[in-house]
Protein backbone atom coordinates (compact mmCIF):
# COMPACT_ATOMS: atom_id res chain seq x y z
CA UNK A 1 0.00 0.00 0.00
CA UNK A 2 0.69 3.16 -0.83
CA UNK A 3 -1.43 5.56 1.51
CA UNK A 4 -0.91 5.68 4.93
CA UNK A 5 -4.03 4.08 5.42
CA UNK A 6 -4.74 0.34 4.88
CA UNK A 7 -8.14 -0.38 3.22
CA UNK A 8 -9.92 -3.30 5.27
CA UNK A 9 -10.51 -6.22 3.19
CA UNK A 10 -14.18 -8.06 3.34
CA UNK A 11 -14.27 -11.14 5.67
CA UNK A 12 -16.31 -12.94 3.74
CA UNK A 13 -13.70 -13.00 1.01
CA UNK A 14 -10.34 -13.44 3.68
CA UNK A 15 -9.60 -14.94 6.52
CA UNK A 16 -10.56 -13.20 9.43
CA UNK A 17 -8.67 -10.64 11.31
CA UNK A 18 -9.62 -10.57 14.43
CA UNK A 19 -7.36 -8.96 30.85
CA UNK A 20 -5.87 -7.59 33.07
CA UNK A 21 -3.00 -9.63 32.71
CA UNK A 22 -1.59 -12.85 35.05
CA UNK A 23 0.68 -11.75 37.17
CA UNK A 24 4.59 -12.97 36.85
CA UNK A 25 7.49 -12.90 38.66
CA UNK A 26 8.22 -9.00 39.71
CA UNK A 27 11.60 -7.94 40.22
CA UNK A 28 12.61 -4.26 40.16
CA UNK A 29 14.81 -3.09 37.92
CA UNK A 30 16.41 -4.72 34.54
CA UNK A 31 15.39 -8.78 34.72
CA UNK A 32 18.09 -10.92 35.61
CA UNK A 33 19.34 -13.48 33.08
CA UNK A 34 18.05 -15.74 35.94
CA UNK A 35 14.66 -14.54 35.85
CA UNK A 36 14.22 -13.78 32.14
CA UNK A 37 11.56 -15.73 30.14
CA UNK A 38 11.99 -18.10 27.65
CA UNK A 39 8.91 -18.20 25.61
CA UNK A 40 6.48 -14.95 24.96
CA UNK A 41 4.09 -16.15 27.06
CA UNK A 42 6.64 -16.20 30.51
CA UNK A 43 8.47 -13.26 29.09
CA UNK A 44 4.67 -11.38 29.17
CA UNK A 45 4.02 -12.60 32.47
CA UNK A 46 6.83 -11.27 34.02
CA UNK A 47 5.49 -7.10 32.96
CA UNK A 48 2.25 -7.91 34.06
CA UNK A 49 0.87 -9.19 30.74
CA UNK A 50 -0.16 -11.64 28.22
CA UNK A 51 0.97 -12.44 24.78
CA UNK A 52 -1.68 -14.00 22.71
CA UNK A 53 -2.53 -15.54 19.29
CA UNK A 54 -5.92 -15.79 17.36
CA UNK A 55 -6.83 -19.97 16.99
CA UNK A 56 -8.70 -21.73 14.59
CA UNK A 57 -10.93 -24.73 15.53
CA UNK A 58 -10.20 -26.52 12.75
CA UNK A 59 -5.83 -26.73 12.91
CA UNK A 60 -6.73 -28.00 16.44
CA UNK A 61 -5.24 -31.34 14.96
CA UNK A 62 -2.11 -29.59 13.38
CA UNK A 63 0.62 -30.88 16.12
CA UNK A 64 2.60 -28.49 15.22
CA UNK A 65 0.48 -25.43 15.20
CA UNK A 66 -0.98 -26.82 18.81
CA UNK A 67 2.75 -27.47 20.16
CA UNK A 68 3.57 -23.89 19.39
CA UNK A 69 0.33 -22.24 20.61
CA UNK A 70 0.26 -23.83 24.17
CA UNK A 71 4.17 -23.00 24.63
CA UNK A 72 4.19 -19.46 23.76
CA UNK A 73 0.85 -18.07 24.33
CA UNK A 74 -1.69 -17.68 27.46
CA UNK A 75 -4.47 -15.48 25.58
CA UNK A 76 -6.31 -17.09 22.92
CA UNK A 77 -9.16 -15.55 20.37
CA UNK A 78 -11.51 -17.53 18.20
CA UNK A 79 -10.35 -17.03 15.06
CA UNK A 80 -13.99 -16.94 12.96
CA UNK A 81 -15.71 -19.25 15.62
CA UNK A 82 -17.39 -16.95 17.58
CA UNK A 83 -18.64 -14.65 15.31
CA UNK A 84 -22.46 -13.87 14.43
CA UNK A 85 -22.40 -16.05 11.15
CA UNK A 86 -20.64 -18.53 13.06
CA UNK A 87 -23.01 -18.57 16.34
CA UNK A 88 -26.71 -17.68 14.68
CA UNK A 89 -26.50 -19.13 11.39
CA UNK A 90 -30.27 -19.16 11.24
CA UNK A 91 -32.14 -16.90 13.56
CA UNK A 92 -32.45 -17.96 17.02
CA UNK A 93 -30.47 -21.11 15.96
CA UNK A 94 -27.38 -21.12 18.21
CA UNK A 95 -24.12 -23.24 17.55
CA UNK A 96 -21.46 -23.35 19.32
CA UNK A 97 -19.50 -25.97 18.89
CA UNK A 98 -16.72 -25.00 17.05
CA UNK A 99 -16.63 -21.78 19.46
CA UNK A 100 -16.46 -24.16 22.62
CA UNK A 101 -13.86 -25.94 20.55
CA UNK A 102 -11.87 -23.44 21.37
CA UNK A 103 -12.24 -22.81 24.41
CA UNK A 104 -12.07 -26.27 25.83
CA UNK A 105 -8.39 -26.23 24.38
CA UNK A 106 -7.49 -22.97 26.06
CA UNK A 107 -8.99 -24.21 29.18
CA UNK A 108 -7.54 -27.95 29.02
CA UNK A 109 -3.79 -25.98 28.74
CA UNK A 110 -4.65 -23.00 31.39
CA UNK A 111 -4.58 -20.01 28.77
CA UNK A 112 -7.95 -17.53 28.86
CA UNK A 113 -9.91 -16.25 26.18
CA UNK A 114 -11.06 -13.10 24.41
CA UNK A 115 -14.04 -13.40 22.93
CA UNK A 116 -14.28 -12.04 18.60
CA UNK A 117 -16.96 -10.36 18.31
CA UNK A 118 -20.60 -9.64 19.30
CA UNK A 119 -21.89 -7.01 17.09
CA UNK A 120 -20.39 -5.78 13.91
CA UNK A 121 -21.47 -4.93 10.55
CA UNK A 122 -19.88 -8.39 8.70
CA UNK A 123 -19.61 -11.70 8.80
CA UNK A 124 -23.82 -11.62 9.02
CA UNK A 125 -25.66 -13.72 7.87
CA UNK A 126 -27.86 -13.24 5.17
CA UNK A 127 -30.84 -13.62 7.49
CA UNK A 128 -29.16 -11.01 9.73
CA UNK A 129 -28.28 -8.82 6.74
CA UNK A 130 -31.96 -8.64 5.31
CA UNK A 131 -33.60 -7.22 8.43
CA UNK A 132 -33.29 -3.62 9.56
CA UNK A 133 -34.63 -0.52 12.04
CA UNK A 134 -36.35 -2.25 15.15
CA UNK A 135 -36.50 -5.70 14.14
CA UNK A 136 -32.41 -5.82 13.21
CA UNK A 137 -32.13 -3.88 16.68
CA UNK A 138 -33.83 -6.90 18.73
CA UNK A 139 -32.29 -9.26 16.86
CA UNK A 140 -28.90 -7.56 17.41
CA UNK A 141 -29.19 -7.24 21.09
CA UNK A 142 -30.76 -11.16 21.56
CA UNK A 143 -27.71 -12.30 19.79
CA UNK A 144 -25.47 -10.43 21.96
CA UNK A 145 -27.37 -11.35 25.07
CA UNK A 146 -27.36 -15.35 23.94
CA UNK A 147 -23.92 -15.19 22.73
CA UNK A 148 -22.73 -14.07 25.57
CA UNK A 149 -24.65 -15.93 28.45
CA UNK A 150 -23.16 -19.17 26.91
CA UNK A 151 -19.77 -18.42 27.19
CA UNK A 152 -20.56 -16.16 30.73
CA UNK A 153 -17.88 -17.18 32.88
CA UNK A 154 -15.43 -18.62 30.12
CA UNK A 155 -14.28 -15.62 28.66
CA UNK A 156 -12.08 -13.14 29.95
CA UNK A 157 -12.82 -10.34 27.64
CA UNK A 158 -15.31 -9.66 24.46
CA UNK A 159 -15.24 -7.44 21.24
CA UNK A 160 -18.78 -6.34 22.15
CA UNK A 161 -18.43 -4.00 19.11
CA UNK A 162 -16.10 -4.14 16.00
CA UNK A 163 -15.14 -1.96 13.18
CA UNK A 164 -17.71 1.00 13.63
CA UNK A 165 -16.33 3.73 12.55
CA UNK A 166 -15.40 4.69 8.66
CA UNK A 167 -11.90 5.20 7.79
CA UNK A 168 -10.35 8.49 6.32
CA UNK A 169 -10.56 11.87 7.34
CA UNK A 170 -14.18 12.44 8.28
CA UNK A 171 -14.35 10.98 11.62
CA UNK A 172 -17.93 9.53 11.36
CA UNK A 173 -19.58 6.45 12.19
CA UNK A 174 -19.28 3.80 9.16
CA UNK A 175 -22.93 3.48 7.35
CA UNK A 176 -23.79 -0.26 8.73
CA UNK A 177 -27.32 -1.82 8.98
CA UNK A 178 -26.69 -1.54 12.79
CA UNK A 179 -25.75 2.05 12.26
CA UNK A 180 -28.76 2.73 10.79
CA UNK A 181 -30.85 1.22 13.40
CA UNK A 182 -30.16 4.59 15.78
CA UNK A 183 -26.88 5.81 16.89
CA UNK A 184 -27.19 4.53 20.89
CA UNK A 185 -26.77 1.21 18.88
CA UNK A 186 -22.99 0.46 20.45
CA UNK A 187 -23.92 1.49 24.31
CA UNK A 188 -26.95 -0.51 23.85
CA UNK A 189 -24.67 -3.43 22.59
CA UNK A 190 -22.18 -3.14 25.47
CA UNK A 191 -25.26 -2.30 28.38
CA UNK A 192 -26.39 -6.24 26.58
CA UNK A 193 -23.38 -7.55 27.20
CA UNK A 194 -22.61 -6.42 30.99
CA UNK A 195 -25.92 -7.53 32.20
CA UNK A 196 -25.32 -10.99 30.21
CA UNK A 197 -21.73 -11.61 31.75
CA UNK A 198 -21.48 -8.97 34.62
CA UNK A 199 -17.65 -10.10 35.00
CA UNK A 200 -16.18 -10.07 31.28
CA UNK A 201 -14.19 -7.29 30.26
CA UNK A 202 -16.06 -5.00 27.94
CA UNK A 203 -13.83 -4.38 25.03
CA UNK A 204 -14.38 -2.20 22.00
CA UNK A 205 -12.15 -3.25 18.92
CA UNK A 206 -10.99 -1.20 15.77
CA UNK A 207 -8.15 -1.34 12.80
CA UNK A 208 -6.43 2.12 11.65
CA UNK A 209 -6.44 3.76 14.80
CA UNK A 210 -3.22 3.68 15.71
CA UNK A 211 -1.77 7.32 15.00
CA UNK A 212 -2.64 9.61 17.91
CA UNK A 213 -3.83 12.71 15.39
CA UNK A 214 -5.54 10.46 12.97
CA UNK A 215 -9.58 11.20 12.44
CA UNK A 216 -10.72 7.81 13.09
CA UNK A 217 -8.72 7.63 16.29
CA UNK A 218 -10.19 10.86 17.87
CA UNK A 219 -13.95 9.77 16.82
CA UNK A 220 -13.13 6.43 19.02
CA UNK A 221 -11.42 8.22 21.51
CA UNK A 222 -14.78 11.07 22.16
CA UNK A 223 -16.92 8.00 22.08
CA UNK A 224 -14.84 6.46 25.12
CA UNK A 225 -14.71 9.30 26.70
CA UNK A 226 -18.69 10.27 26.36
CA UNK A 227 -19.26 6.09 27.60
CA UNK A 228 -17.01 6.78 30.54
CA UNK A 229 -18.56 10.10 32.04
CA UNK A 230 -22.33 8.51 31.45
CA UNK A 231 -21.50 5.50 33.15
CA UNK A 232 -21.70 3.43 29.41
CA UNK A 233 -19.93 -0.20 30.79
CA UNK A 234 -16.87 0.11 29.03
CA UNK A 235 -13.37 -2.10 29.98
CA UNK A 236 -11.38 -2.27 27.33
CA UNK A 237 -10.39 -0.60 23.47
CA UNK A 238 -8.49 -2.97 21.41
CA UNK A 239 -6.10 -1.90 18.54
CA UNK A 240 -6.23 -3.96 15.90
CA UNK A 241 -2.32 -3.12 14.58
CA UNK A 242 -2.24 -4.26 11.62
CA UNK A 243 0.84 -3.21 9.72
CA UNK A 244 2.73 -2.76 6.27
CA UNK A 245 5.46 -0.93 4.73
CA UNK A 246 2.42 1.91 3.78
CA UNK A 247 1.07 2.11 7.39
CA UNK A 248 3.89 1.41 9.82
CA UNK A 249 4.01 1.47 13.59
CA UNK A 250 3.05 5.53 14.14
CA UNK A 251 5.68 7.32 16.21
CA UNK A 252 2.70 8.35 18.53
CA UNK A 253 1.58 5.08 18.81
CA UNK A 254 2.55 4.83 22.75
CA UNK A 255 0.35 8.38 23.14
CA UNK A 256 -2.35 6.70 21.71
CA UNK A 257 -2.23 3.98 24.05
CA UNK A 258 -1.41 6.20 26.96
CA UNK A 259 -4.63 8.62 26.00
CA UNK A 260 -7.62 5.96 26.18
CA UNK A 261 -5.30 4.49 29.02
CA UNK A 262 -6.19 8.16 31.06
CA UNK A 263 -9.57 7.57 30.46
CA UNK A 264 -9.95 5.12 32.18
CA UNK A 265 -10.03 1.83 30.36
CA UNK A 266 -7.07 -1.17 29.20
CA UNK A 267 -5.64 -1.17 26.06
CA UNK A 268 -4.53 -4.09 24.22
CA UNK A 269 -2.89 -4.53 21.21
CA UNK A 270 -5.30 -7.56 19.65
CA UNK A 271 -4.95 -8.67 15.92
CA UNK A 272 -1.12 -7.82 15.71
CA UNK A 273 0.83 -8.48 12.31
CA UNK A 274 3.26 -6.97 10.23
CA UNK A 275 4.23 -7.24 6.52
CA UNK A 276 7.91 -8.77 6.44
CA UNK A 277 7.67 -9.31 10.54
CA UNK A 278 9.96 -6.67 11.01
CA UNK A 279 12.09 -6.97 14.24
CA UNK A 280 12.14 -2.52 14.41
CA UNK A 281 8.45 -2.78 14.48
CA UNK A 282 7.60 -5.38 16.56
CA UNK A 283 10.28 -4.00 19.65
CA UNK A 284 8.36 -0.59 18.65
CA UNK A 285 4.83 -2.06 19.49
CA UNK A 286 6.11 -4.09 22.44
CA UNK A 287 7.72 -1.30 23.87
CA UNK A 288 4.89 0.97 23.53
CA UNK A 289 2.09 -1.53 25.39
CA UNK A 290 5.29 -1.75 27.98
CA UNK A 291 5.34 2.21 28.33
CA UNK A 292 1.50 2.10 29.51
CA UNK A 293 0.79 0.55 32.79
CA UNK A 294 -3.12 0.08 31.24
CA UNK A 295 -1.52 -1.83 28.54
CA UNK A 296 -2.91 -5.14 29.26
CA UNK A 297 -1.12 -7.41 26.61
CA UNK A 298 -0.89 -8.32 22.92
CA UNK A 299 -1.81 -10.70 20.43
CA UNK A 300 -0.80 -11.70 17.19
CA UNK A 301 -3.38 -12.62 14.76
CA UNK A 302 -2.42 -16.56 14.15
CA UNK A 303 0.47 -18.87 14.85
CA UNK A 304 2.75 -19.14 12.23
CA UNK A 305 2.89 -17.07 8.90
CA UNK A 306 0.81 -20.06 7.20
CA UNK A 307 -2.13 -19.42 9.70
CA UNK A 308 -1.92 -15.47 8.34
CA UNK A 309 -5.08 -13.91 6.45
CA UNK A 310 -1.89 -11.84 4.93
CA UNK A 311 0.39 -15.00 4.36
CA UNK A 312 2.02 -13.75 1.57
CA UNK A 313 3.82 -10.75 3.57
CA UNK A 314 4.96 -13.23 6.22
CA UNK A 315 3.22 -11.02 9.09
CA UNK A 316 3.92 -13.40 12.25
CA UNK A 317 6.39 -14.83 14.67
CA UNK A 318 6.98 -17.87 13.39
CA UNK A 319 7.69 -19.00 9.96
CA UNK A 320 5.35 -21.93 8.15
CA UNK A 321 7.14 -24.18 9.52
CA UNK A 322 7.05 -23.04 12.60
CA UNK A 323 10.24 -21.82 13.23
CA UNK A 324 11.04 -18.22 15.07
CA UNK A 325 11.84 -15.69 13.76
CA UNK A 326 13.80 -12.49 14.30
CA UNK A 327 11.43 -10.76 15.53
CA UNK A 328 10.32 -13.21 18.32
CA UNK A 329 13.52 -12.77 19.27
CA UNK A 330 13.06 -9.27 19.54
CA UNK A 331 9.76 -9.50 21.23
CA UNK A 332 11.11 -11.34 23.53
CA UNK A 333 13.69 -9.32 24.71
CA UNK A 334 12.14 -6.12 24.57
CA UNK A 335 9.79 -7.79 27.48
CA UNK A 336 12.86 -8.89 29.35
CA UNK A 337 14.87 -6.15 29.38
CA UNK A 338 11.98 -3.82 30.11
CA UNK A 339 12.11 -2.65 34.04
CA UNK A 340 9.08 -4.06 35.96
CA UNK A 341 7.26 -1.95 38.45
CA UNK A 342 5.93 -4.27 41.27
CA UNK A 343 2.25 -3.83 42.17
CA UNK A 344 1.90 -6.77 43.85
CA UNK A 345 1.69 -7.74 47.86
CA UNK A 346 4.69 -9.26 48.94
CA UNK A 347 5.19 -13.01 48.79
CA UNK A 348 2.84 -15.15 50.93
CA UNK A 349 5.27 -17.49 53.23
CA UNK A 350 4.37 -21.02 52.38
CA UNK A 351 3.08 -23.31 55.53
CA UNK A 352 5.67 -24.51 57.84
CA UNK A 353 7.46 -27.50 56.54
CA UNK A 354 6.48 -27.15 52.88
CA UNK A 355 9.13 -24.51 51.86
CA UNK A 356 9.42 -25.75 48.03
CA UNK A 357 6.82 -23.09 46.62
CA UNK A 358 5.47 -19.64 47.35
CA UNK A 359 2.33 -17.60 45.88
CA UNK A 360 2.08 -14.21 45.23
CA UNK A 361 -1.35 -12.32 45.02
CA UNK A 362 -1.82 -9.35 43.51
CA UNK A 363 -5.65 -7.18 42.77
CA UNK A 364 -5.19 -6.51 39.07
CA UNK A 365 -8.85 -5.18 38.52
CA UNK A 366 -11.36 -3.57 40.40
CA UNK A 367 -15.25 -1.91 40.22
CA UNK A 368 -17.87 -1.19 42.20
CA UNK A 369 -19.14 -4.71 42.78
CA UNK A 370 -15.96 -7.08 42.15
CA UNK A 371 -12.62 -7.31 41.05
CA UNK A 372 -10.21 -9.70 39.73
CA UNK A 373 -7.06 -11.21 41.50
CA UNK A 374 -4.04 -12.73 40.40
CA UNK A 375 -2.34 -15.28 42.19
CA UNK A 376 1.47 -16.46 40.58
CA UNK A 377 2.88 -19.73 41.81
CA UNK A 378 6.59 -20.01 42.04
CA UNK A 379 8.99 -23.04 42.81
CA UNK A 380 11.86 -22.47 45.04
CA UNK A 381 12.81 -25.96 44.38
CA UNK A 382 11.58 -28.57 41.40
CA UNK A 383 8.06 -29.46 42.31
CA UNK A 384 5.61 -31.68 40.87
CA UNK A 385 2.50 -30.47 42.15
CA UNK A 386 1.18 -27.69 44.54
CA UNK A 387 -1.77 -26.60 46.21
CA UNK A 388 -2.29 -23.15 47.04
CA UNK A 389 -5.50 -22.17 49.75
CA UNK A 390 -7.20 -19.31 49.24
CA UNK A 391 -9.11 -17.46 51.86
CA UNK A 392 -11.64 -15.02 50.69
CA UNK A 393 -12.55 -11.93 53.00
CA UNK A 394 -16.20 -12.75 54.95
CA UNK A 395 -19.11 -11.81 52.91
CA UNK A 396 -17.64 -11.94 49.52
CA UNK A 397 -18.03 -14.40 46.70
CA UNK A 398 -15.67 -15.76 44.04
CA UNK A 399 -18.05 -16.20 40.92
CA UNK A 400 -14.87 -16.91 37.92
CA UNK A 401 -12.04 -18.93 38.13
CA UNK A 402 -9.55 -19.96 35.18
CA UNK A 403 -6.40 -21.35 34.68
CA UNK A 404 -6.51 -24.17 37.74
CA UNK A 405 -8.18 -26.76 39.24
CA UNK A 406 -10.65 -25.00 42.44
CA UNK A 407 -12.48 -26.65 45.10
CA UNK A 408 -14.40 -25.35 48.10
CA UNK A 409 -13.22 -27.17 51.54
CA UNK A 410 -15.46 -24.01 53.37
CA UNK A 411 -17.46 -21.20 52.49
CA UNK A 412 -14.60 -18.36 51.96
CA UNK A 413 -11.59 -21.24 51.65
CA UNK A 414 -10.73 -22.23 48.31
CA UNK A 415 -8.28 -24.52 47.14
CA UNK A 416 -6.39 -24.60 43.35
CA UNK A 417 -4.35 -27.35 42.04
CA UNK A 418 -2.87 -27.26 38.17
CA UNK A 419 -5.50 -27.90 35.63
CA UNK A 420 -2.91 -29.98 34.03
CA UNK A 421 0.62 -30.75 34.64
CA UNK A 422 2.10 -29.05 37.89
CA UNK A 423 5.51 -29.56 37.37
CA UNK A 424 7.84 -26.69 37.84
CA UNK A 425 11.46 -26.60 37.80
CA UNK A 426 13.36 -24.26 40.32
CA UNK A 427 12.53 -20.81 39.60
CA UNK A 428 9.50 -21.42 37.22
CA UNK A 429 6.22 -19.83 37.77
CA UNK A 430 2.55 -20.55 36.83
CA UNK A 431 -0.25 -18.18 37.49
CA UNK A 432 -4.28 -18.72 38.39
CA UNK A 433 -6.74 -15.90 38.46
CA UNK A 434 -10.68 -15.68 39.76
CA UNK A 435 -12.98 -12.91 40.44
CA UNK A 436 -14.70 -11.71 43.52
CA UNK A 437 -18.02 -10.35 44.02
CA UNK A 438 -17.81 -7.91 47.38
CA UNK A 439 -21.24 -8.42 48.34
CA UNK A 440 -20.84 -4.94 49.86
CA UNK A 441 -17.80 -6.35 52.15
CA UNK A 442 -14.18 -4.86 52.10
CA UNK A 443 -10.80 -6.64 52.14
CA UNK A 444 -9.07 -9.14 49.97
CA UNK A 445 -8.03 -12.55 49.56
CA UNK A 446 -5.01 -14.11 51.28
CA UNK A 447 -2.66 -16.86 49.89
CA UNK A 448 -0.42 -19.76 50.85
CA UNK A 449 1.36 -22.33 49.19
CA UNK A 450 2.26 -26.10 49.83
CA UNK A 451 3.71 -29.38 47.75
CA UNK A 452 2.80 -32.79 48.14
Amino acid sequence: MTSSTTPRPRRAAWATLGATALLGTLVAGTLPASAAGTTLQAAAQGQNRYFGTAIAAGKLTDSTYTTIANREFNMVTAENEMKIDATEPVQNQFSFTNGDKVVTWATTNGKRVRGHTLAWHSQQPTWMQNLSGTALRTAMLNHVTQVATHYKGKVYAWDVVNEAFADGSSGARRDSNLQRTGNDWIEAAFKAARAADPAAKLCYNDYNTDSWSAAKTQAVYTMVKDFKSRGVPIDCVGFQAHFNSGNPVPSNYATTLQSFAALGVDVQITELDIAGASADQYTTVTKACLAVSRCTGISVWGVRDSDSWRASDSPLLFDGSGNKKAAYTAVLNAFNATSSTPTATPTTPPPSGTGSCTATYAKTDTWSDRYNSTVTVKARSAITSWTVTVNVPSGQKVSTTWSGTFTWPSTNVMTVKPSGNGTLAAGASTSFGFTTMTQGTSGTPTVSCSTP
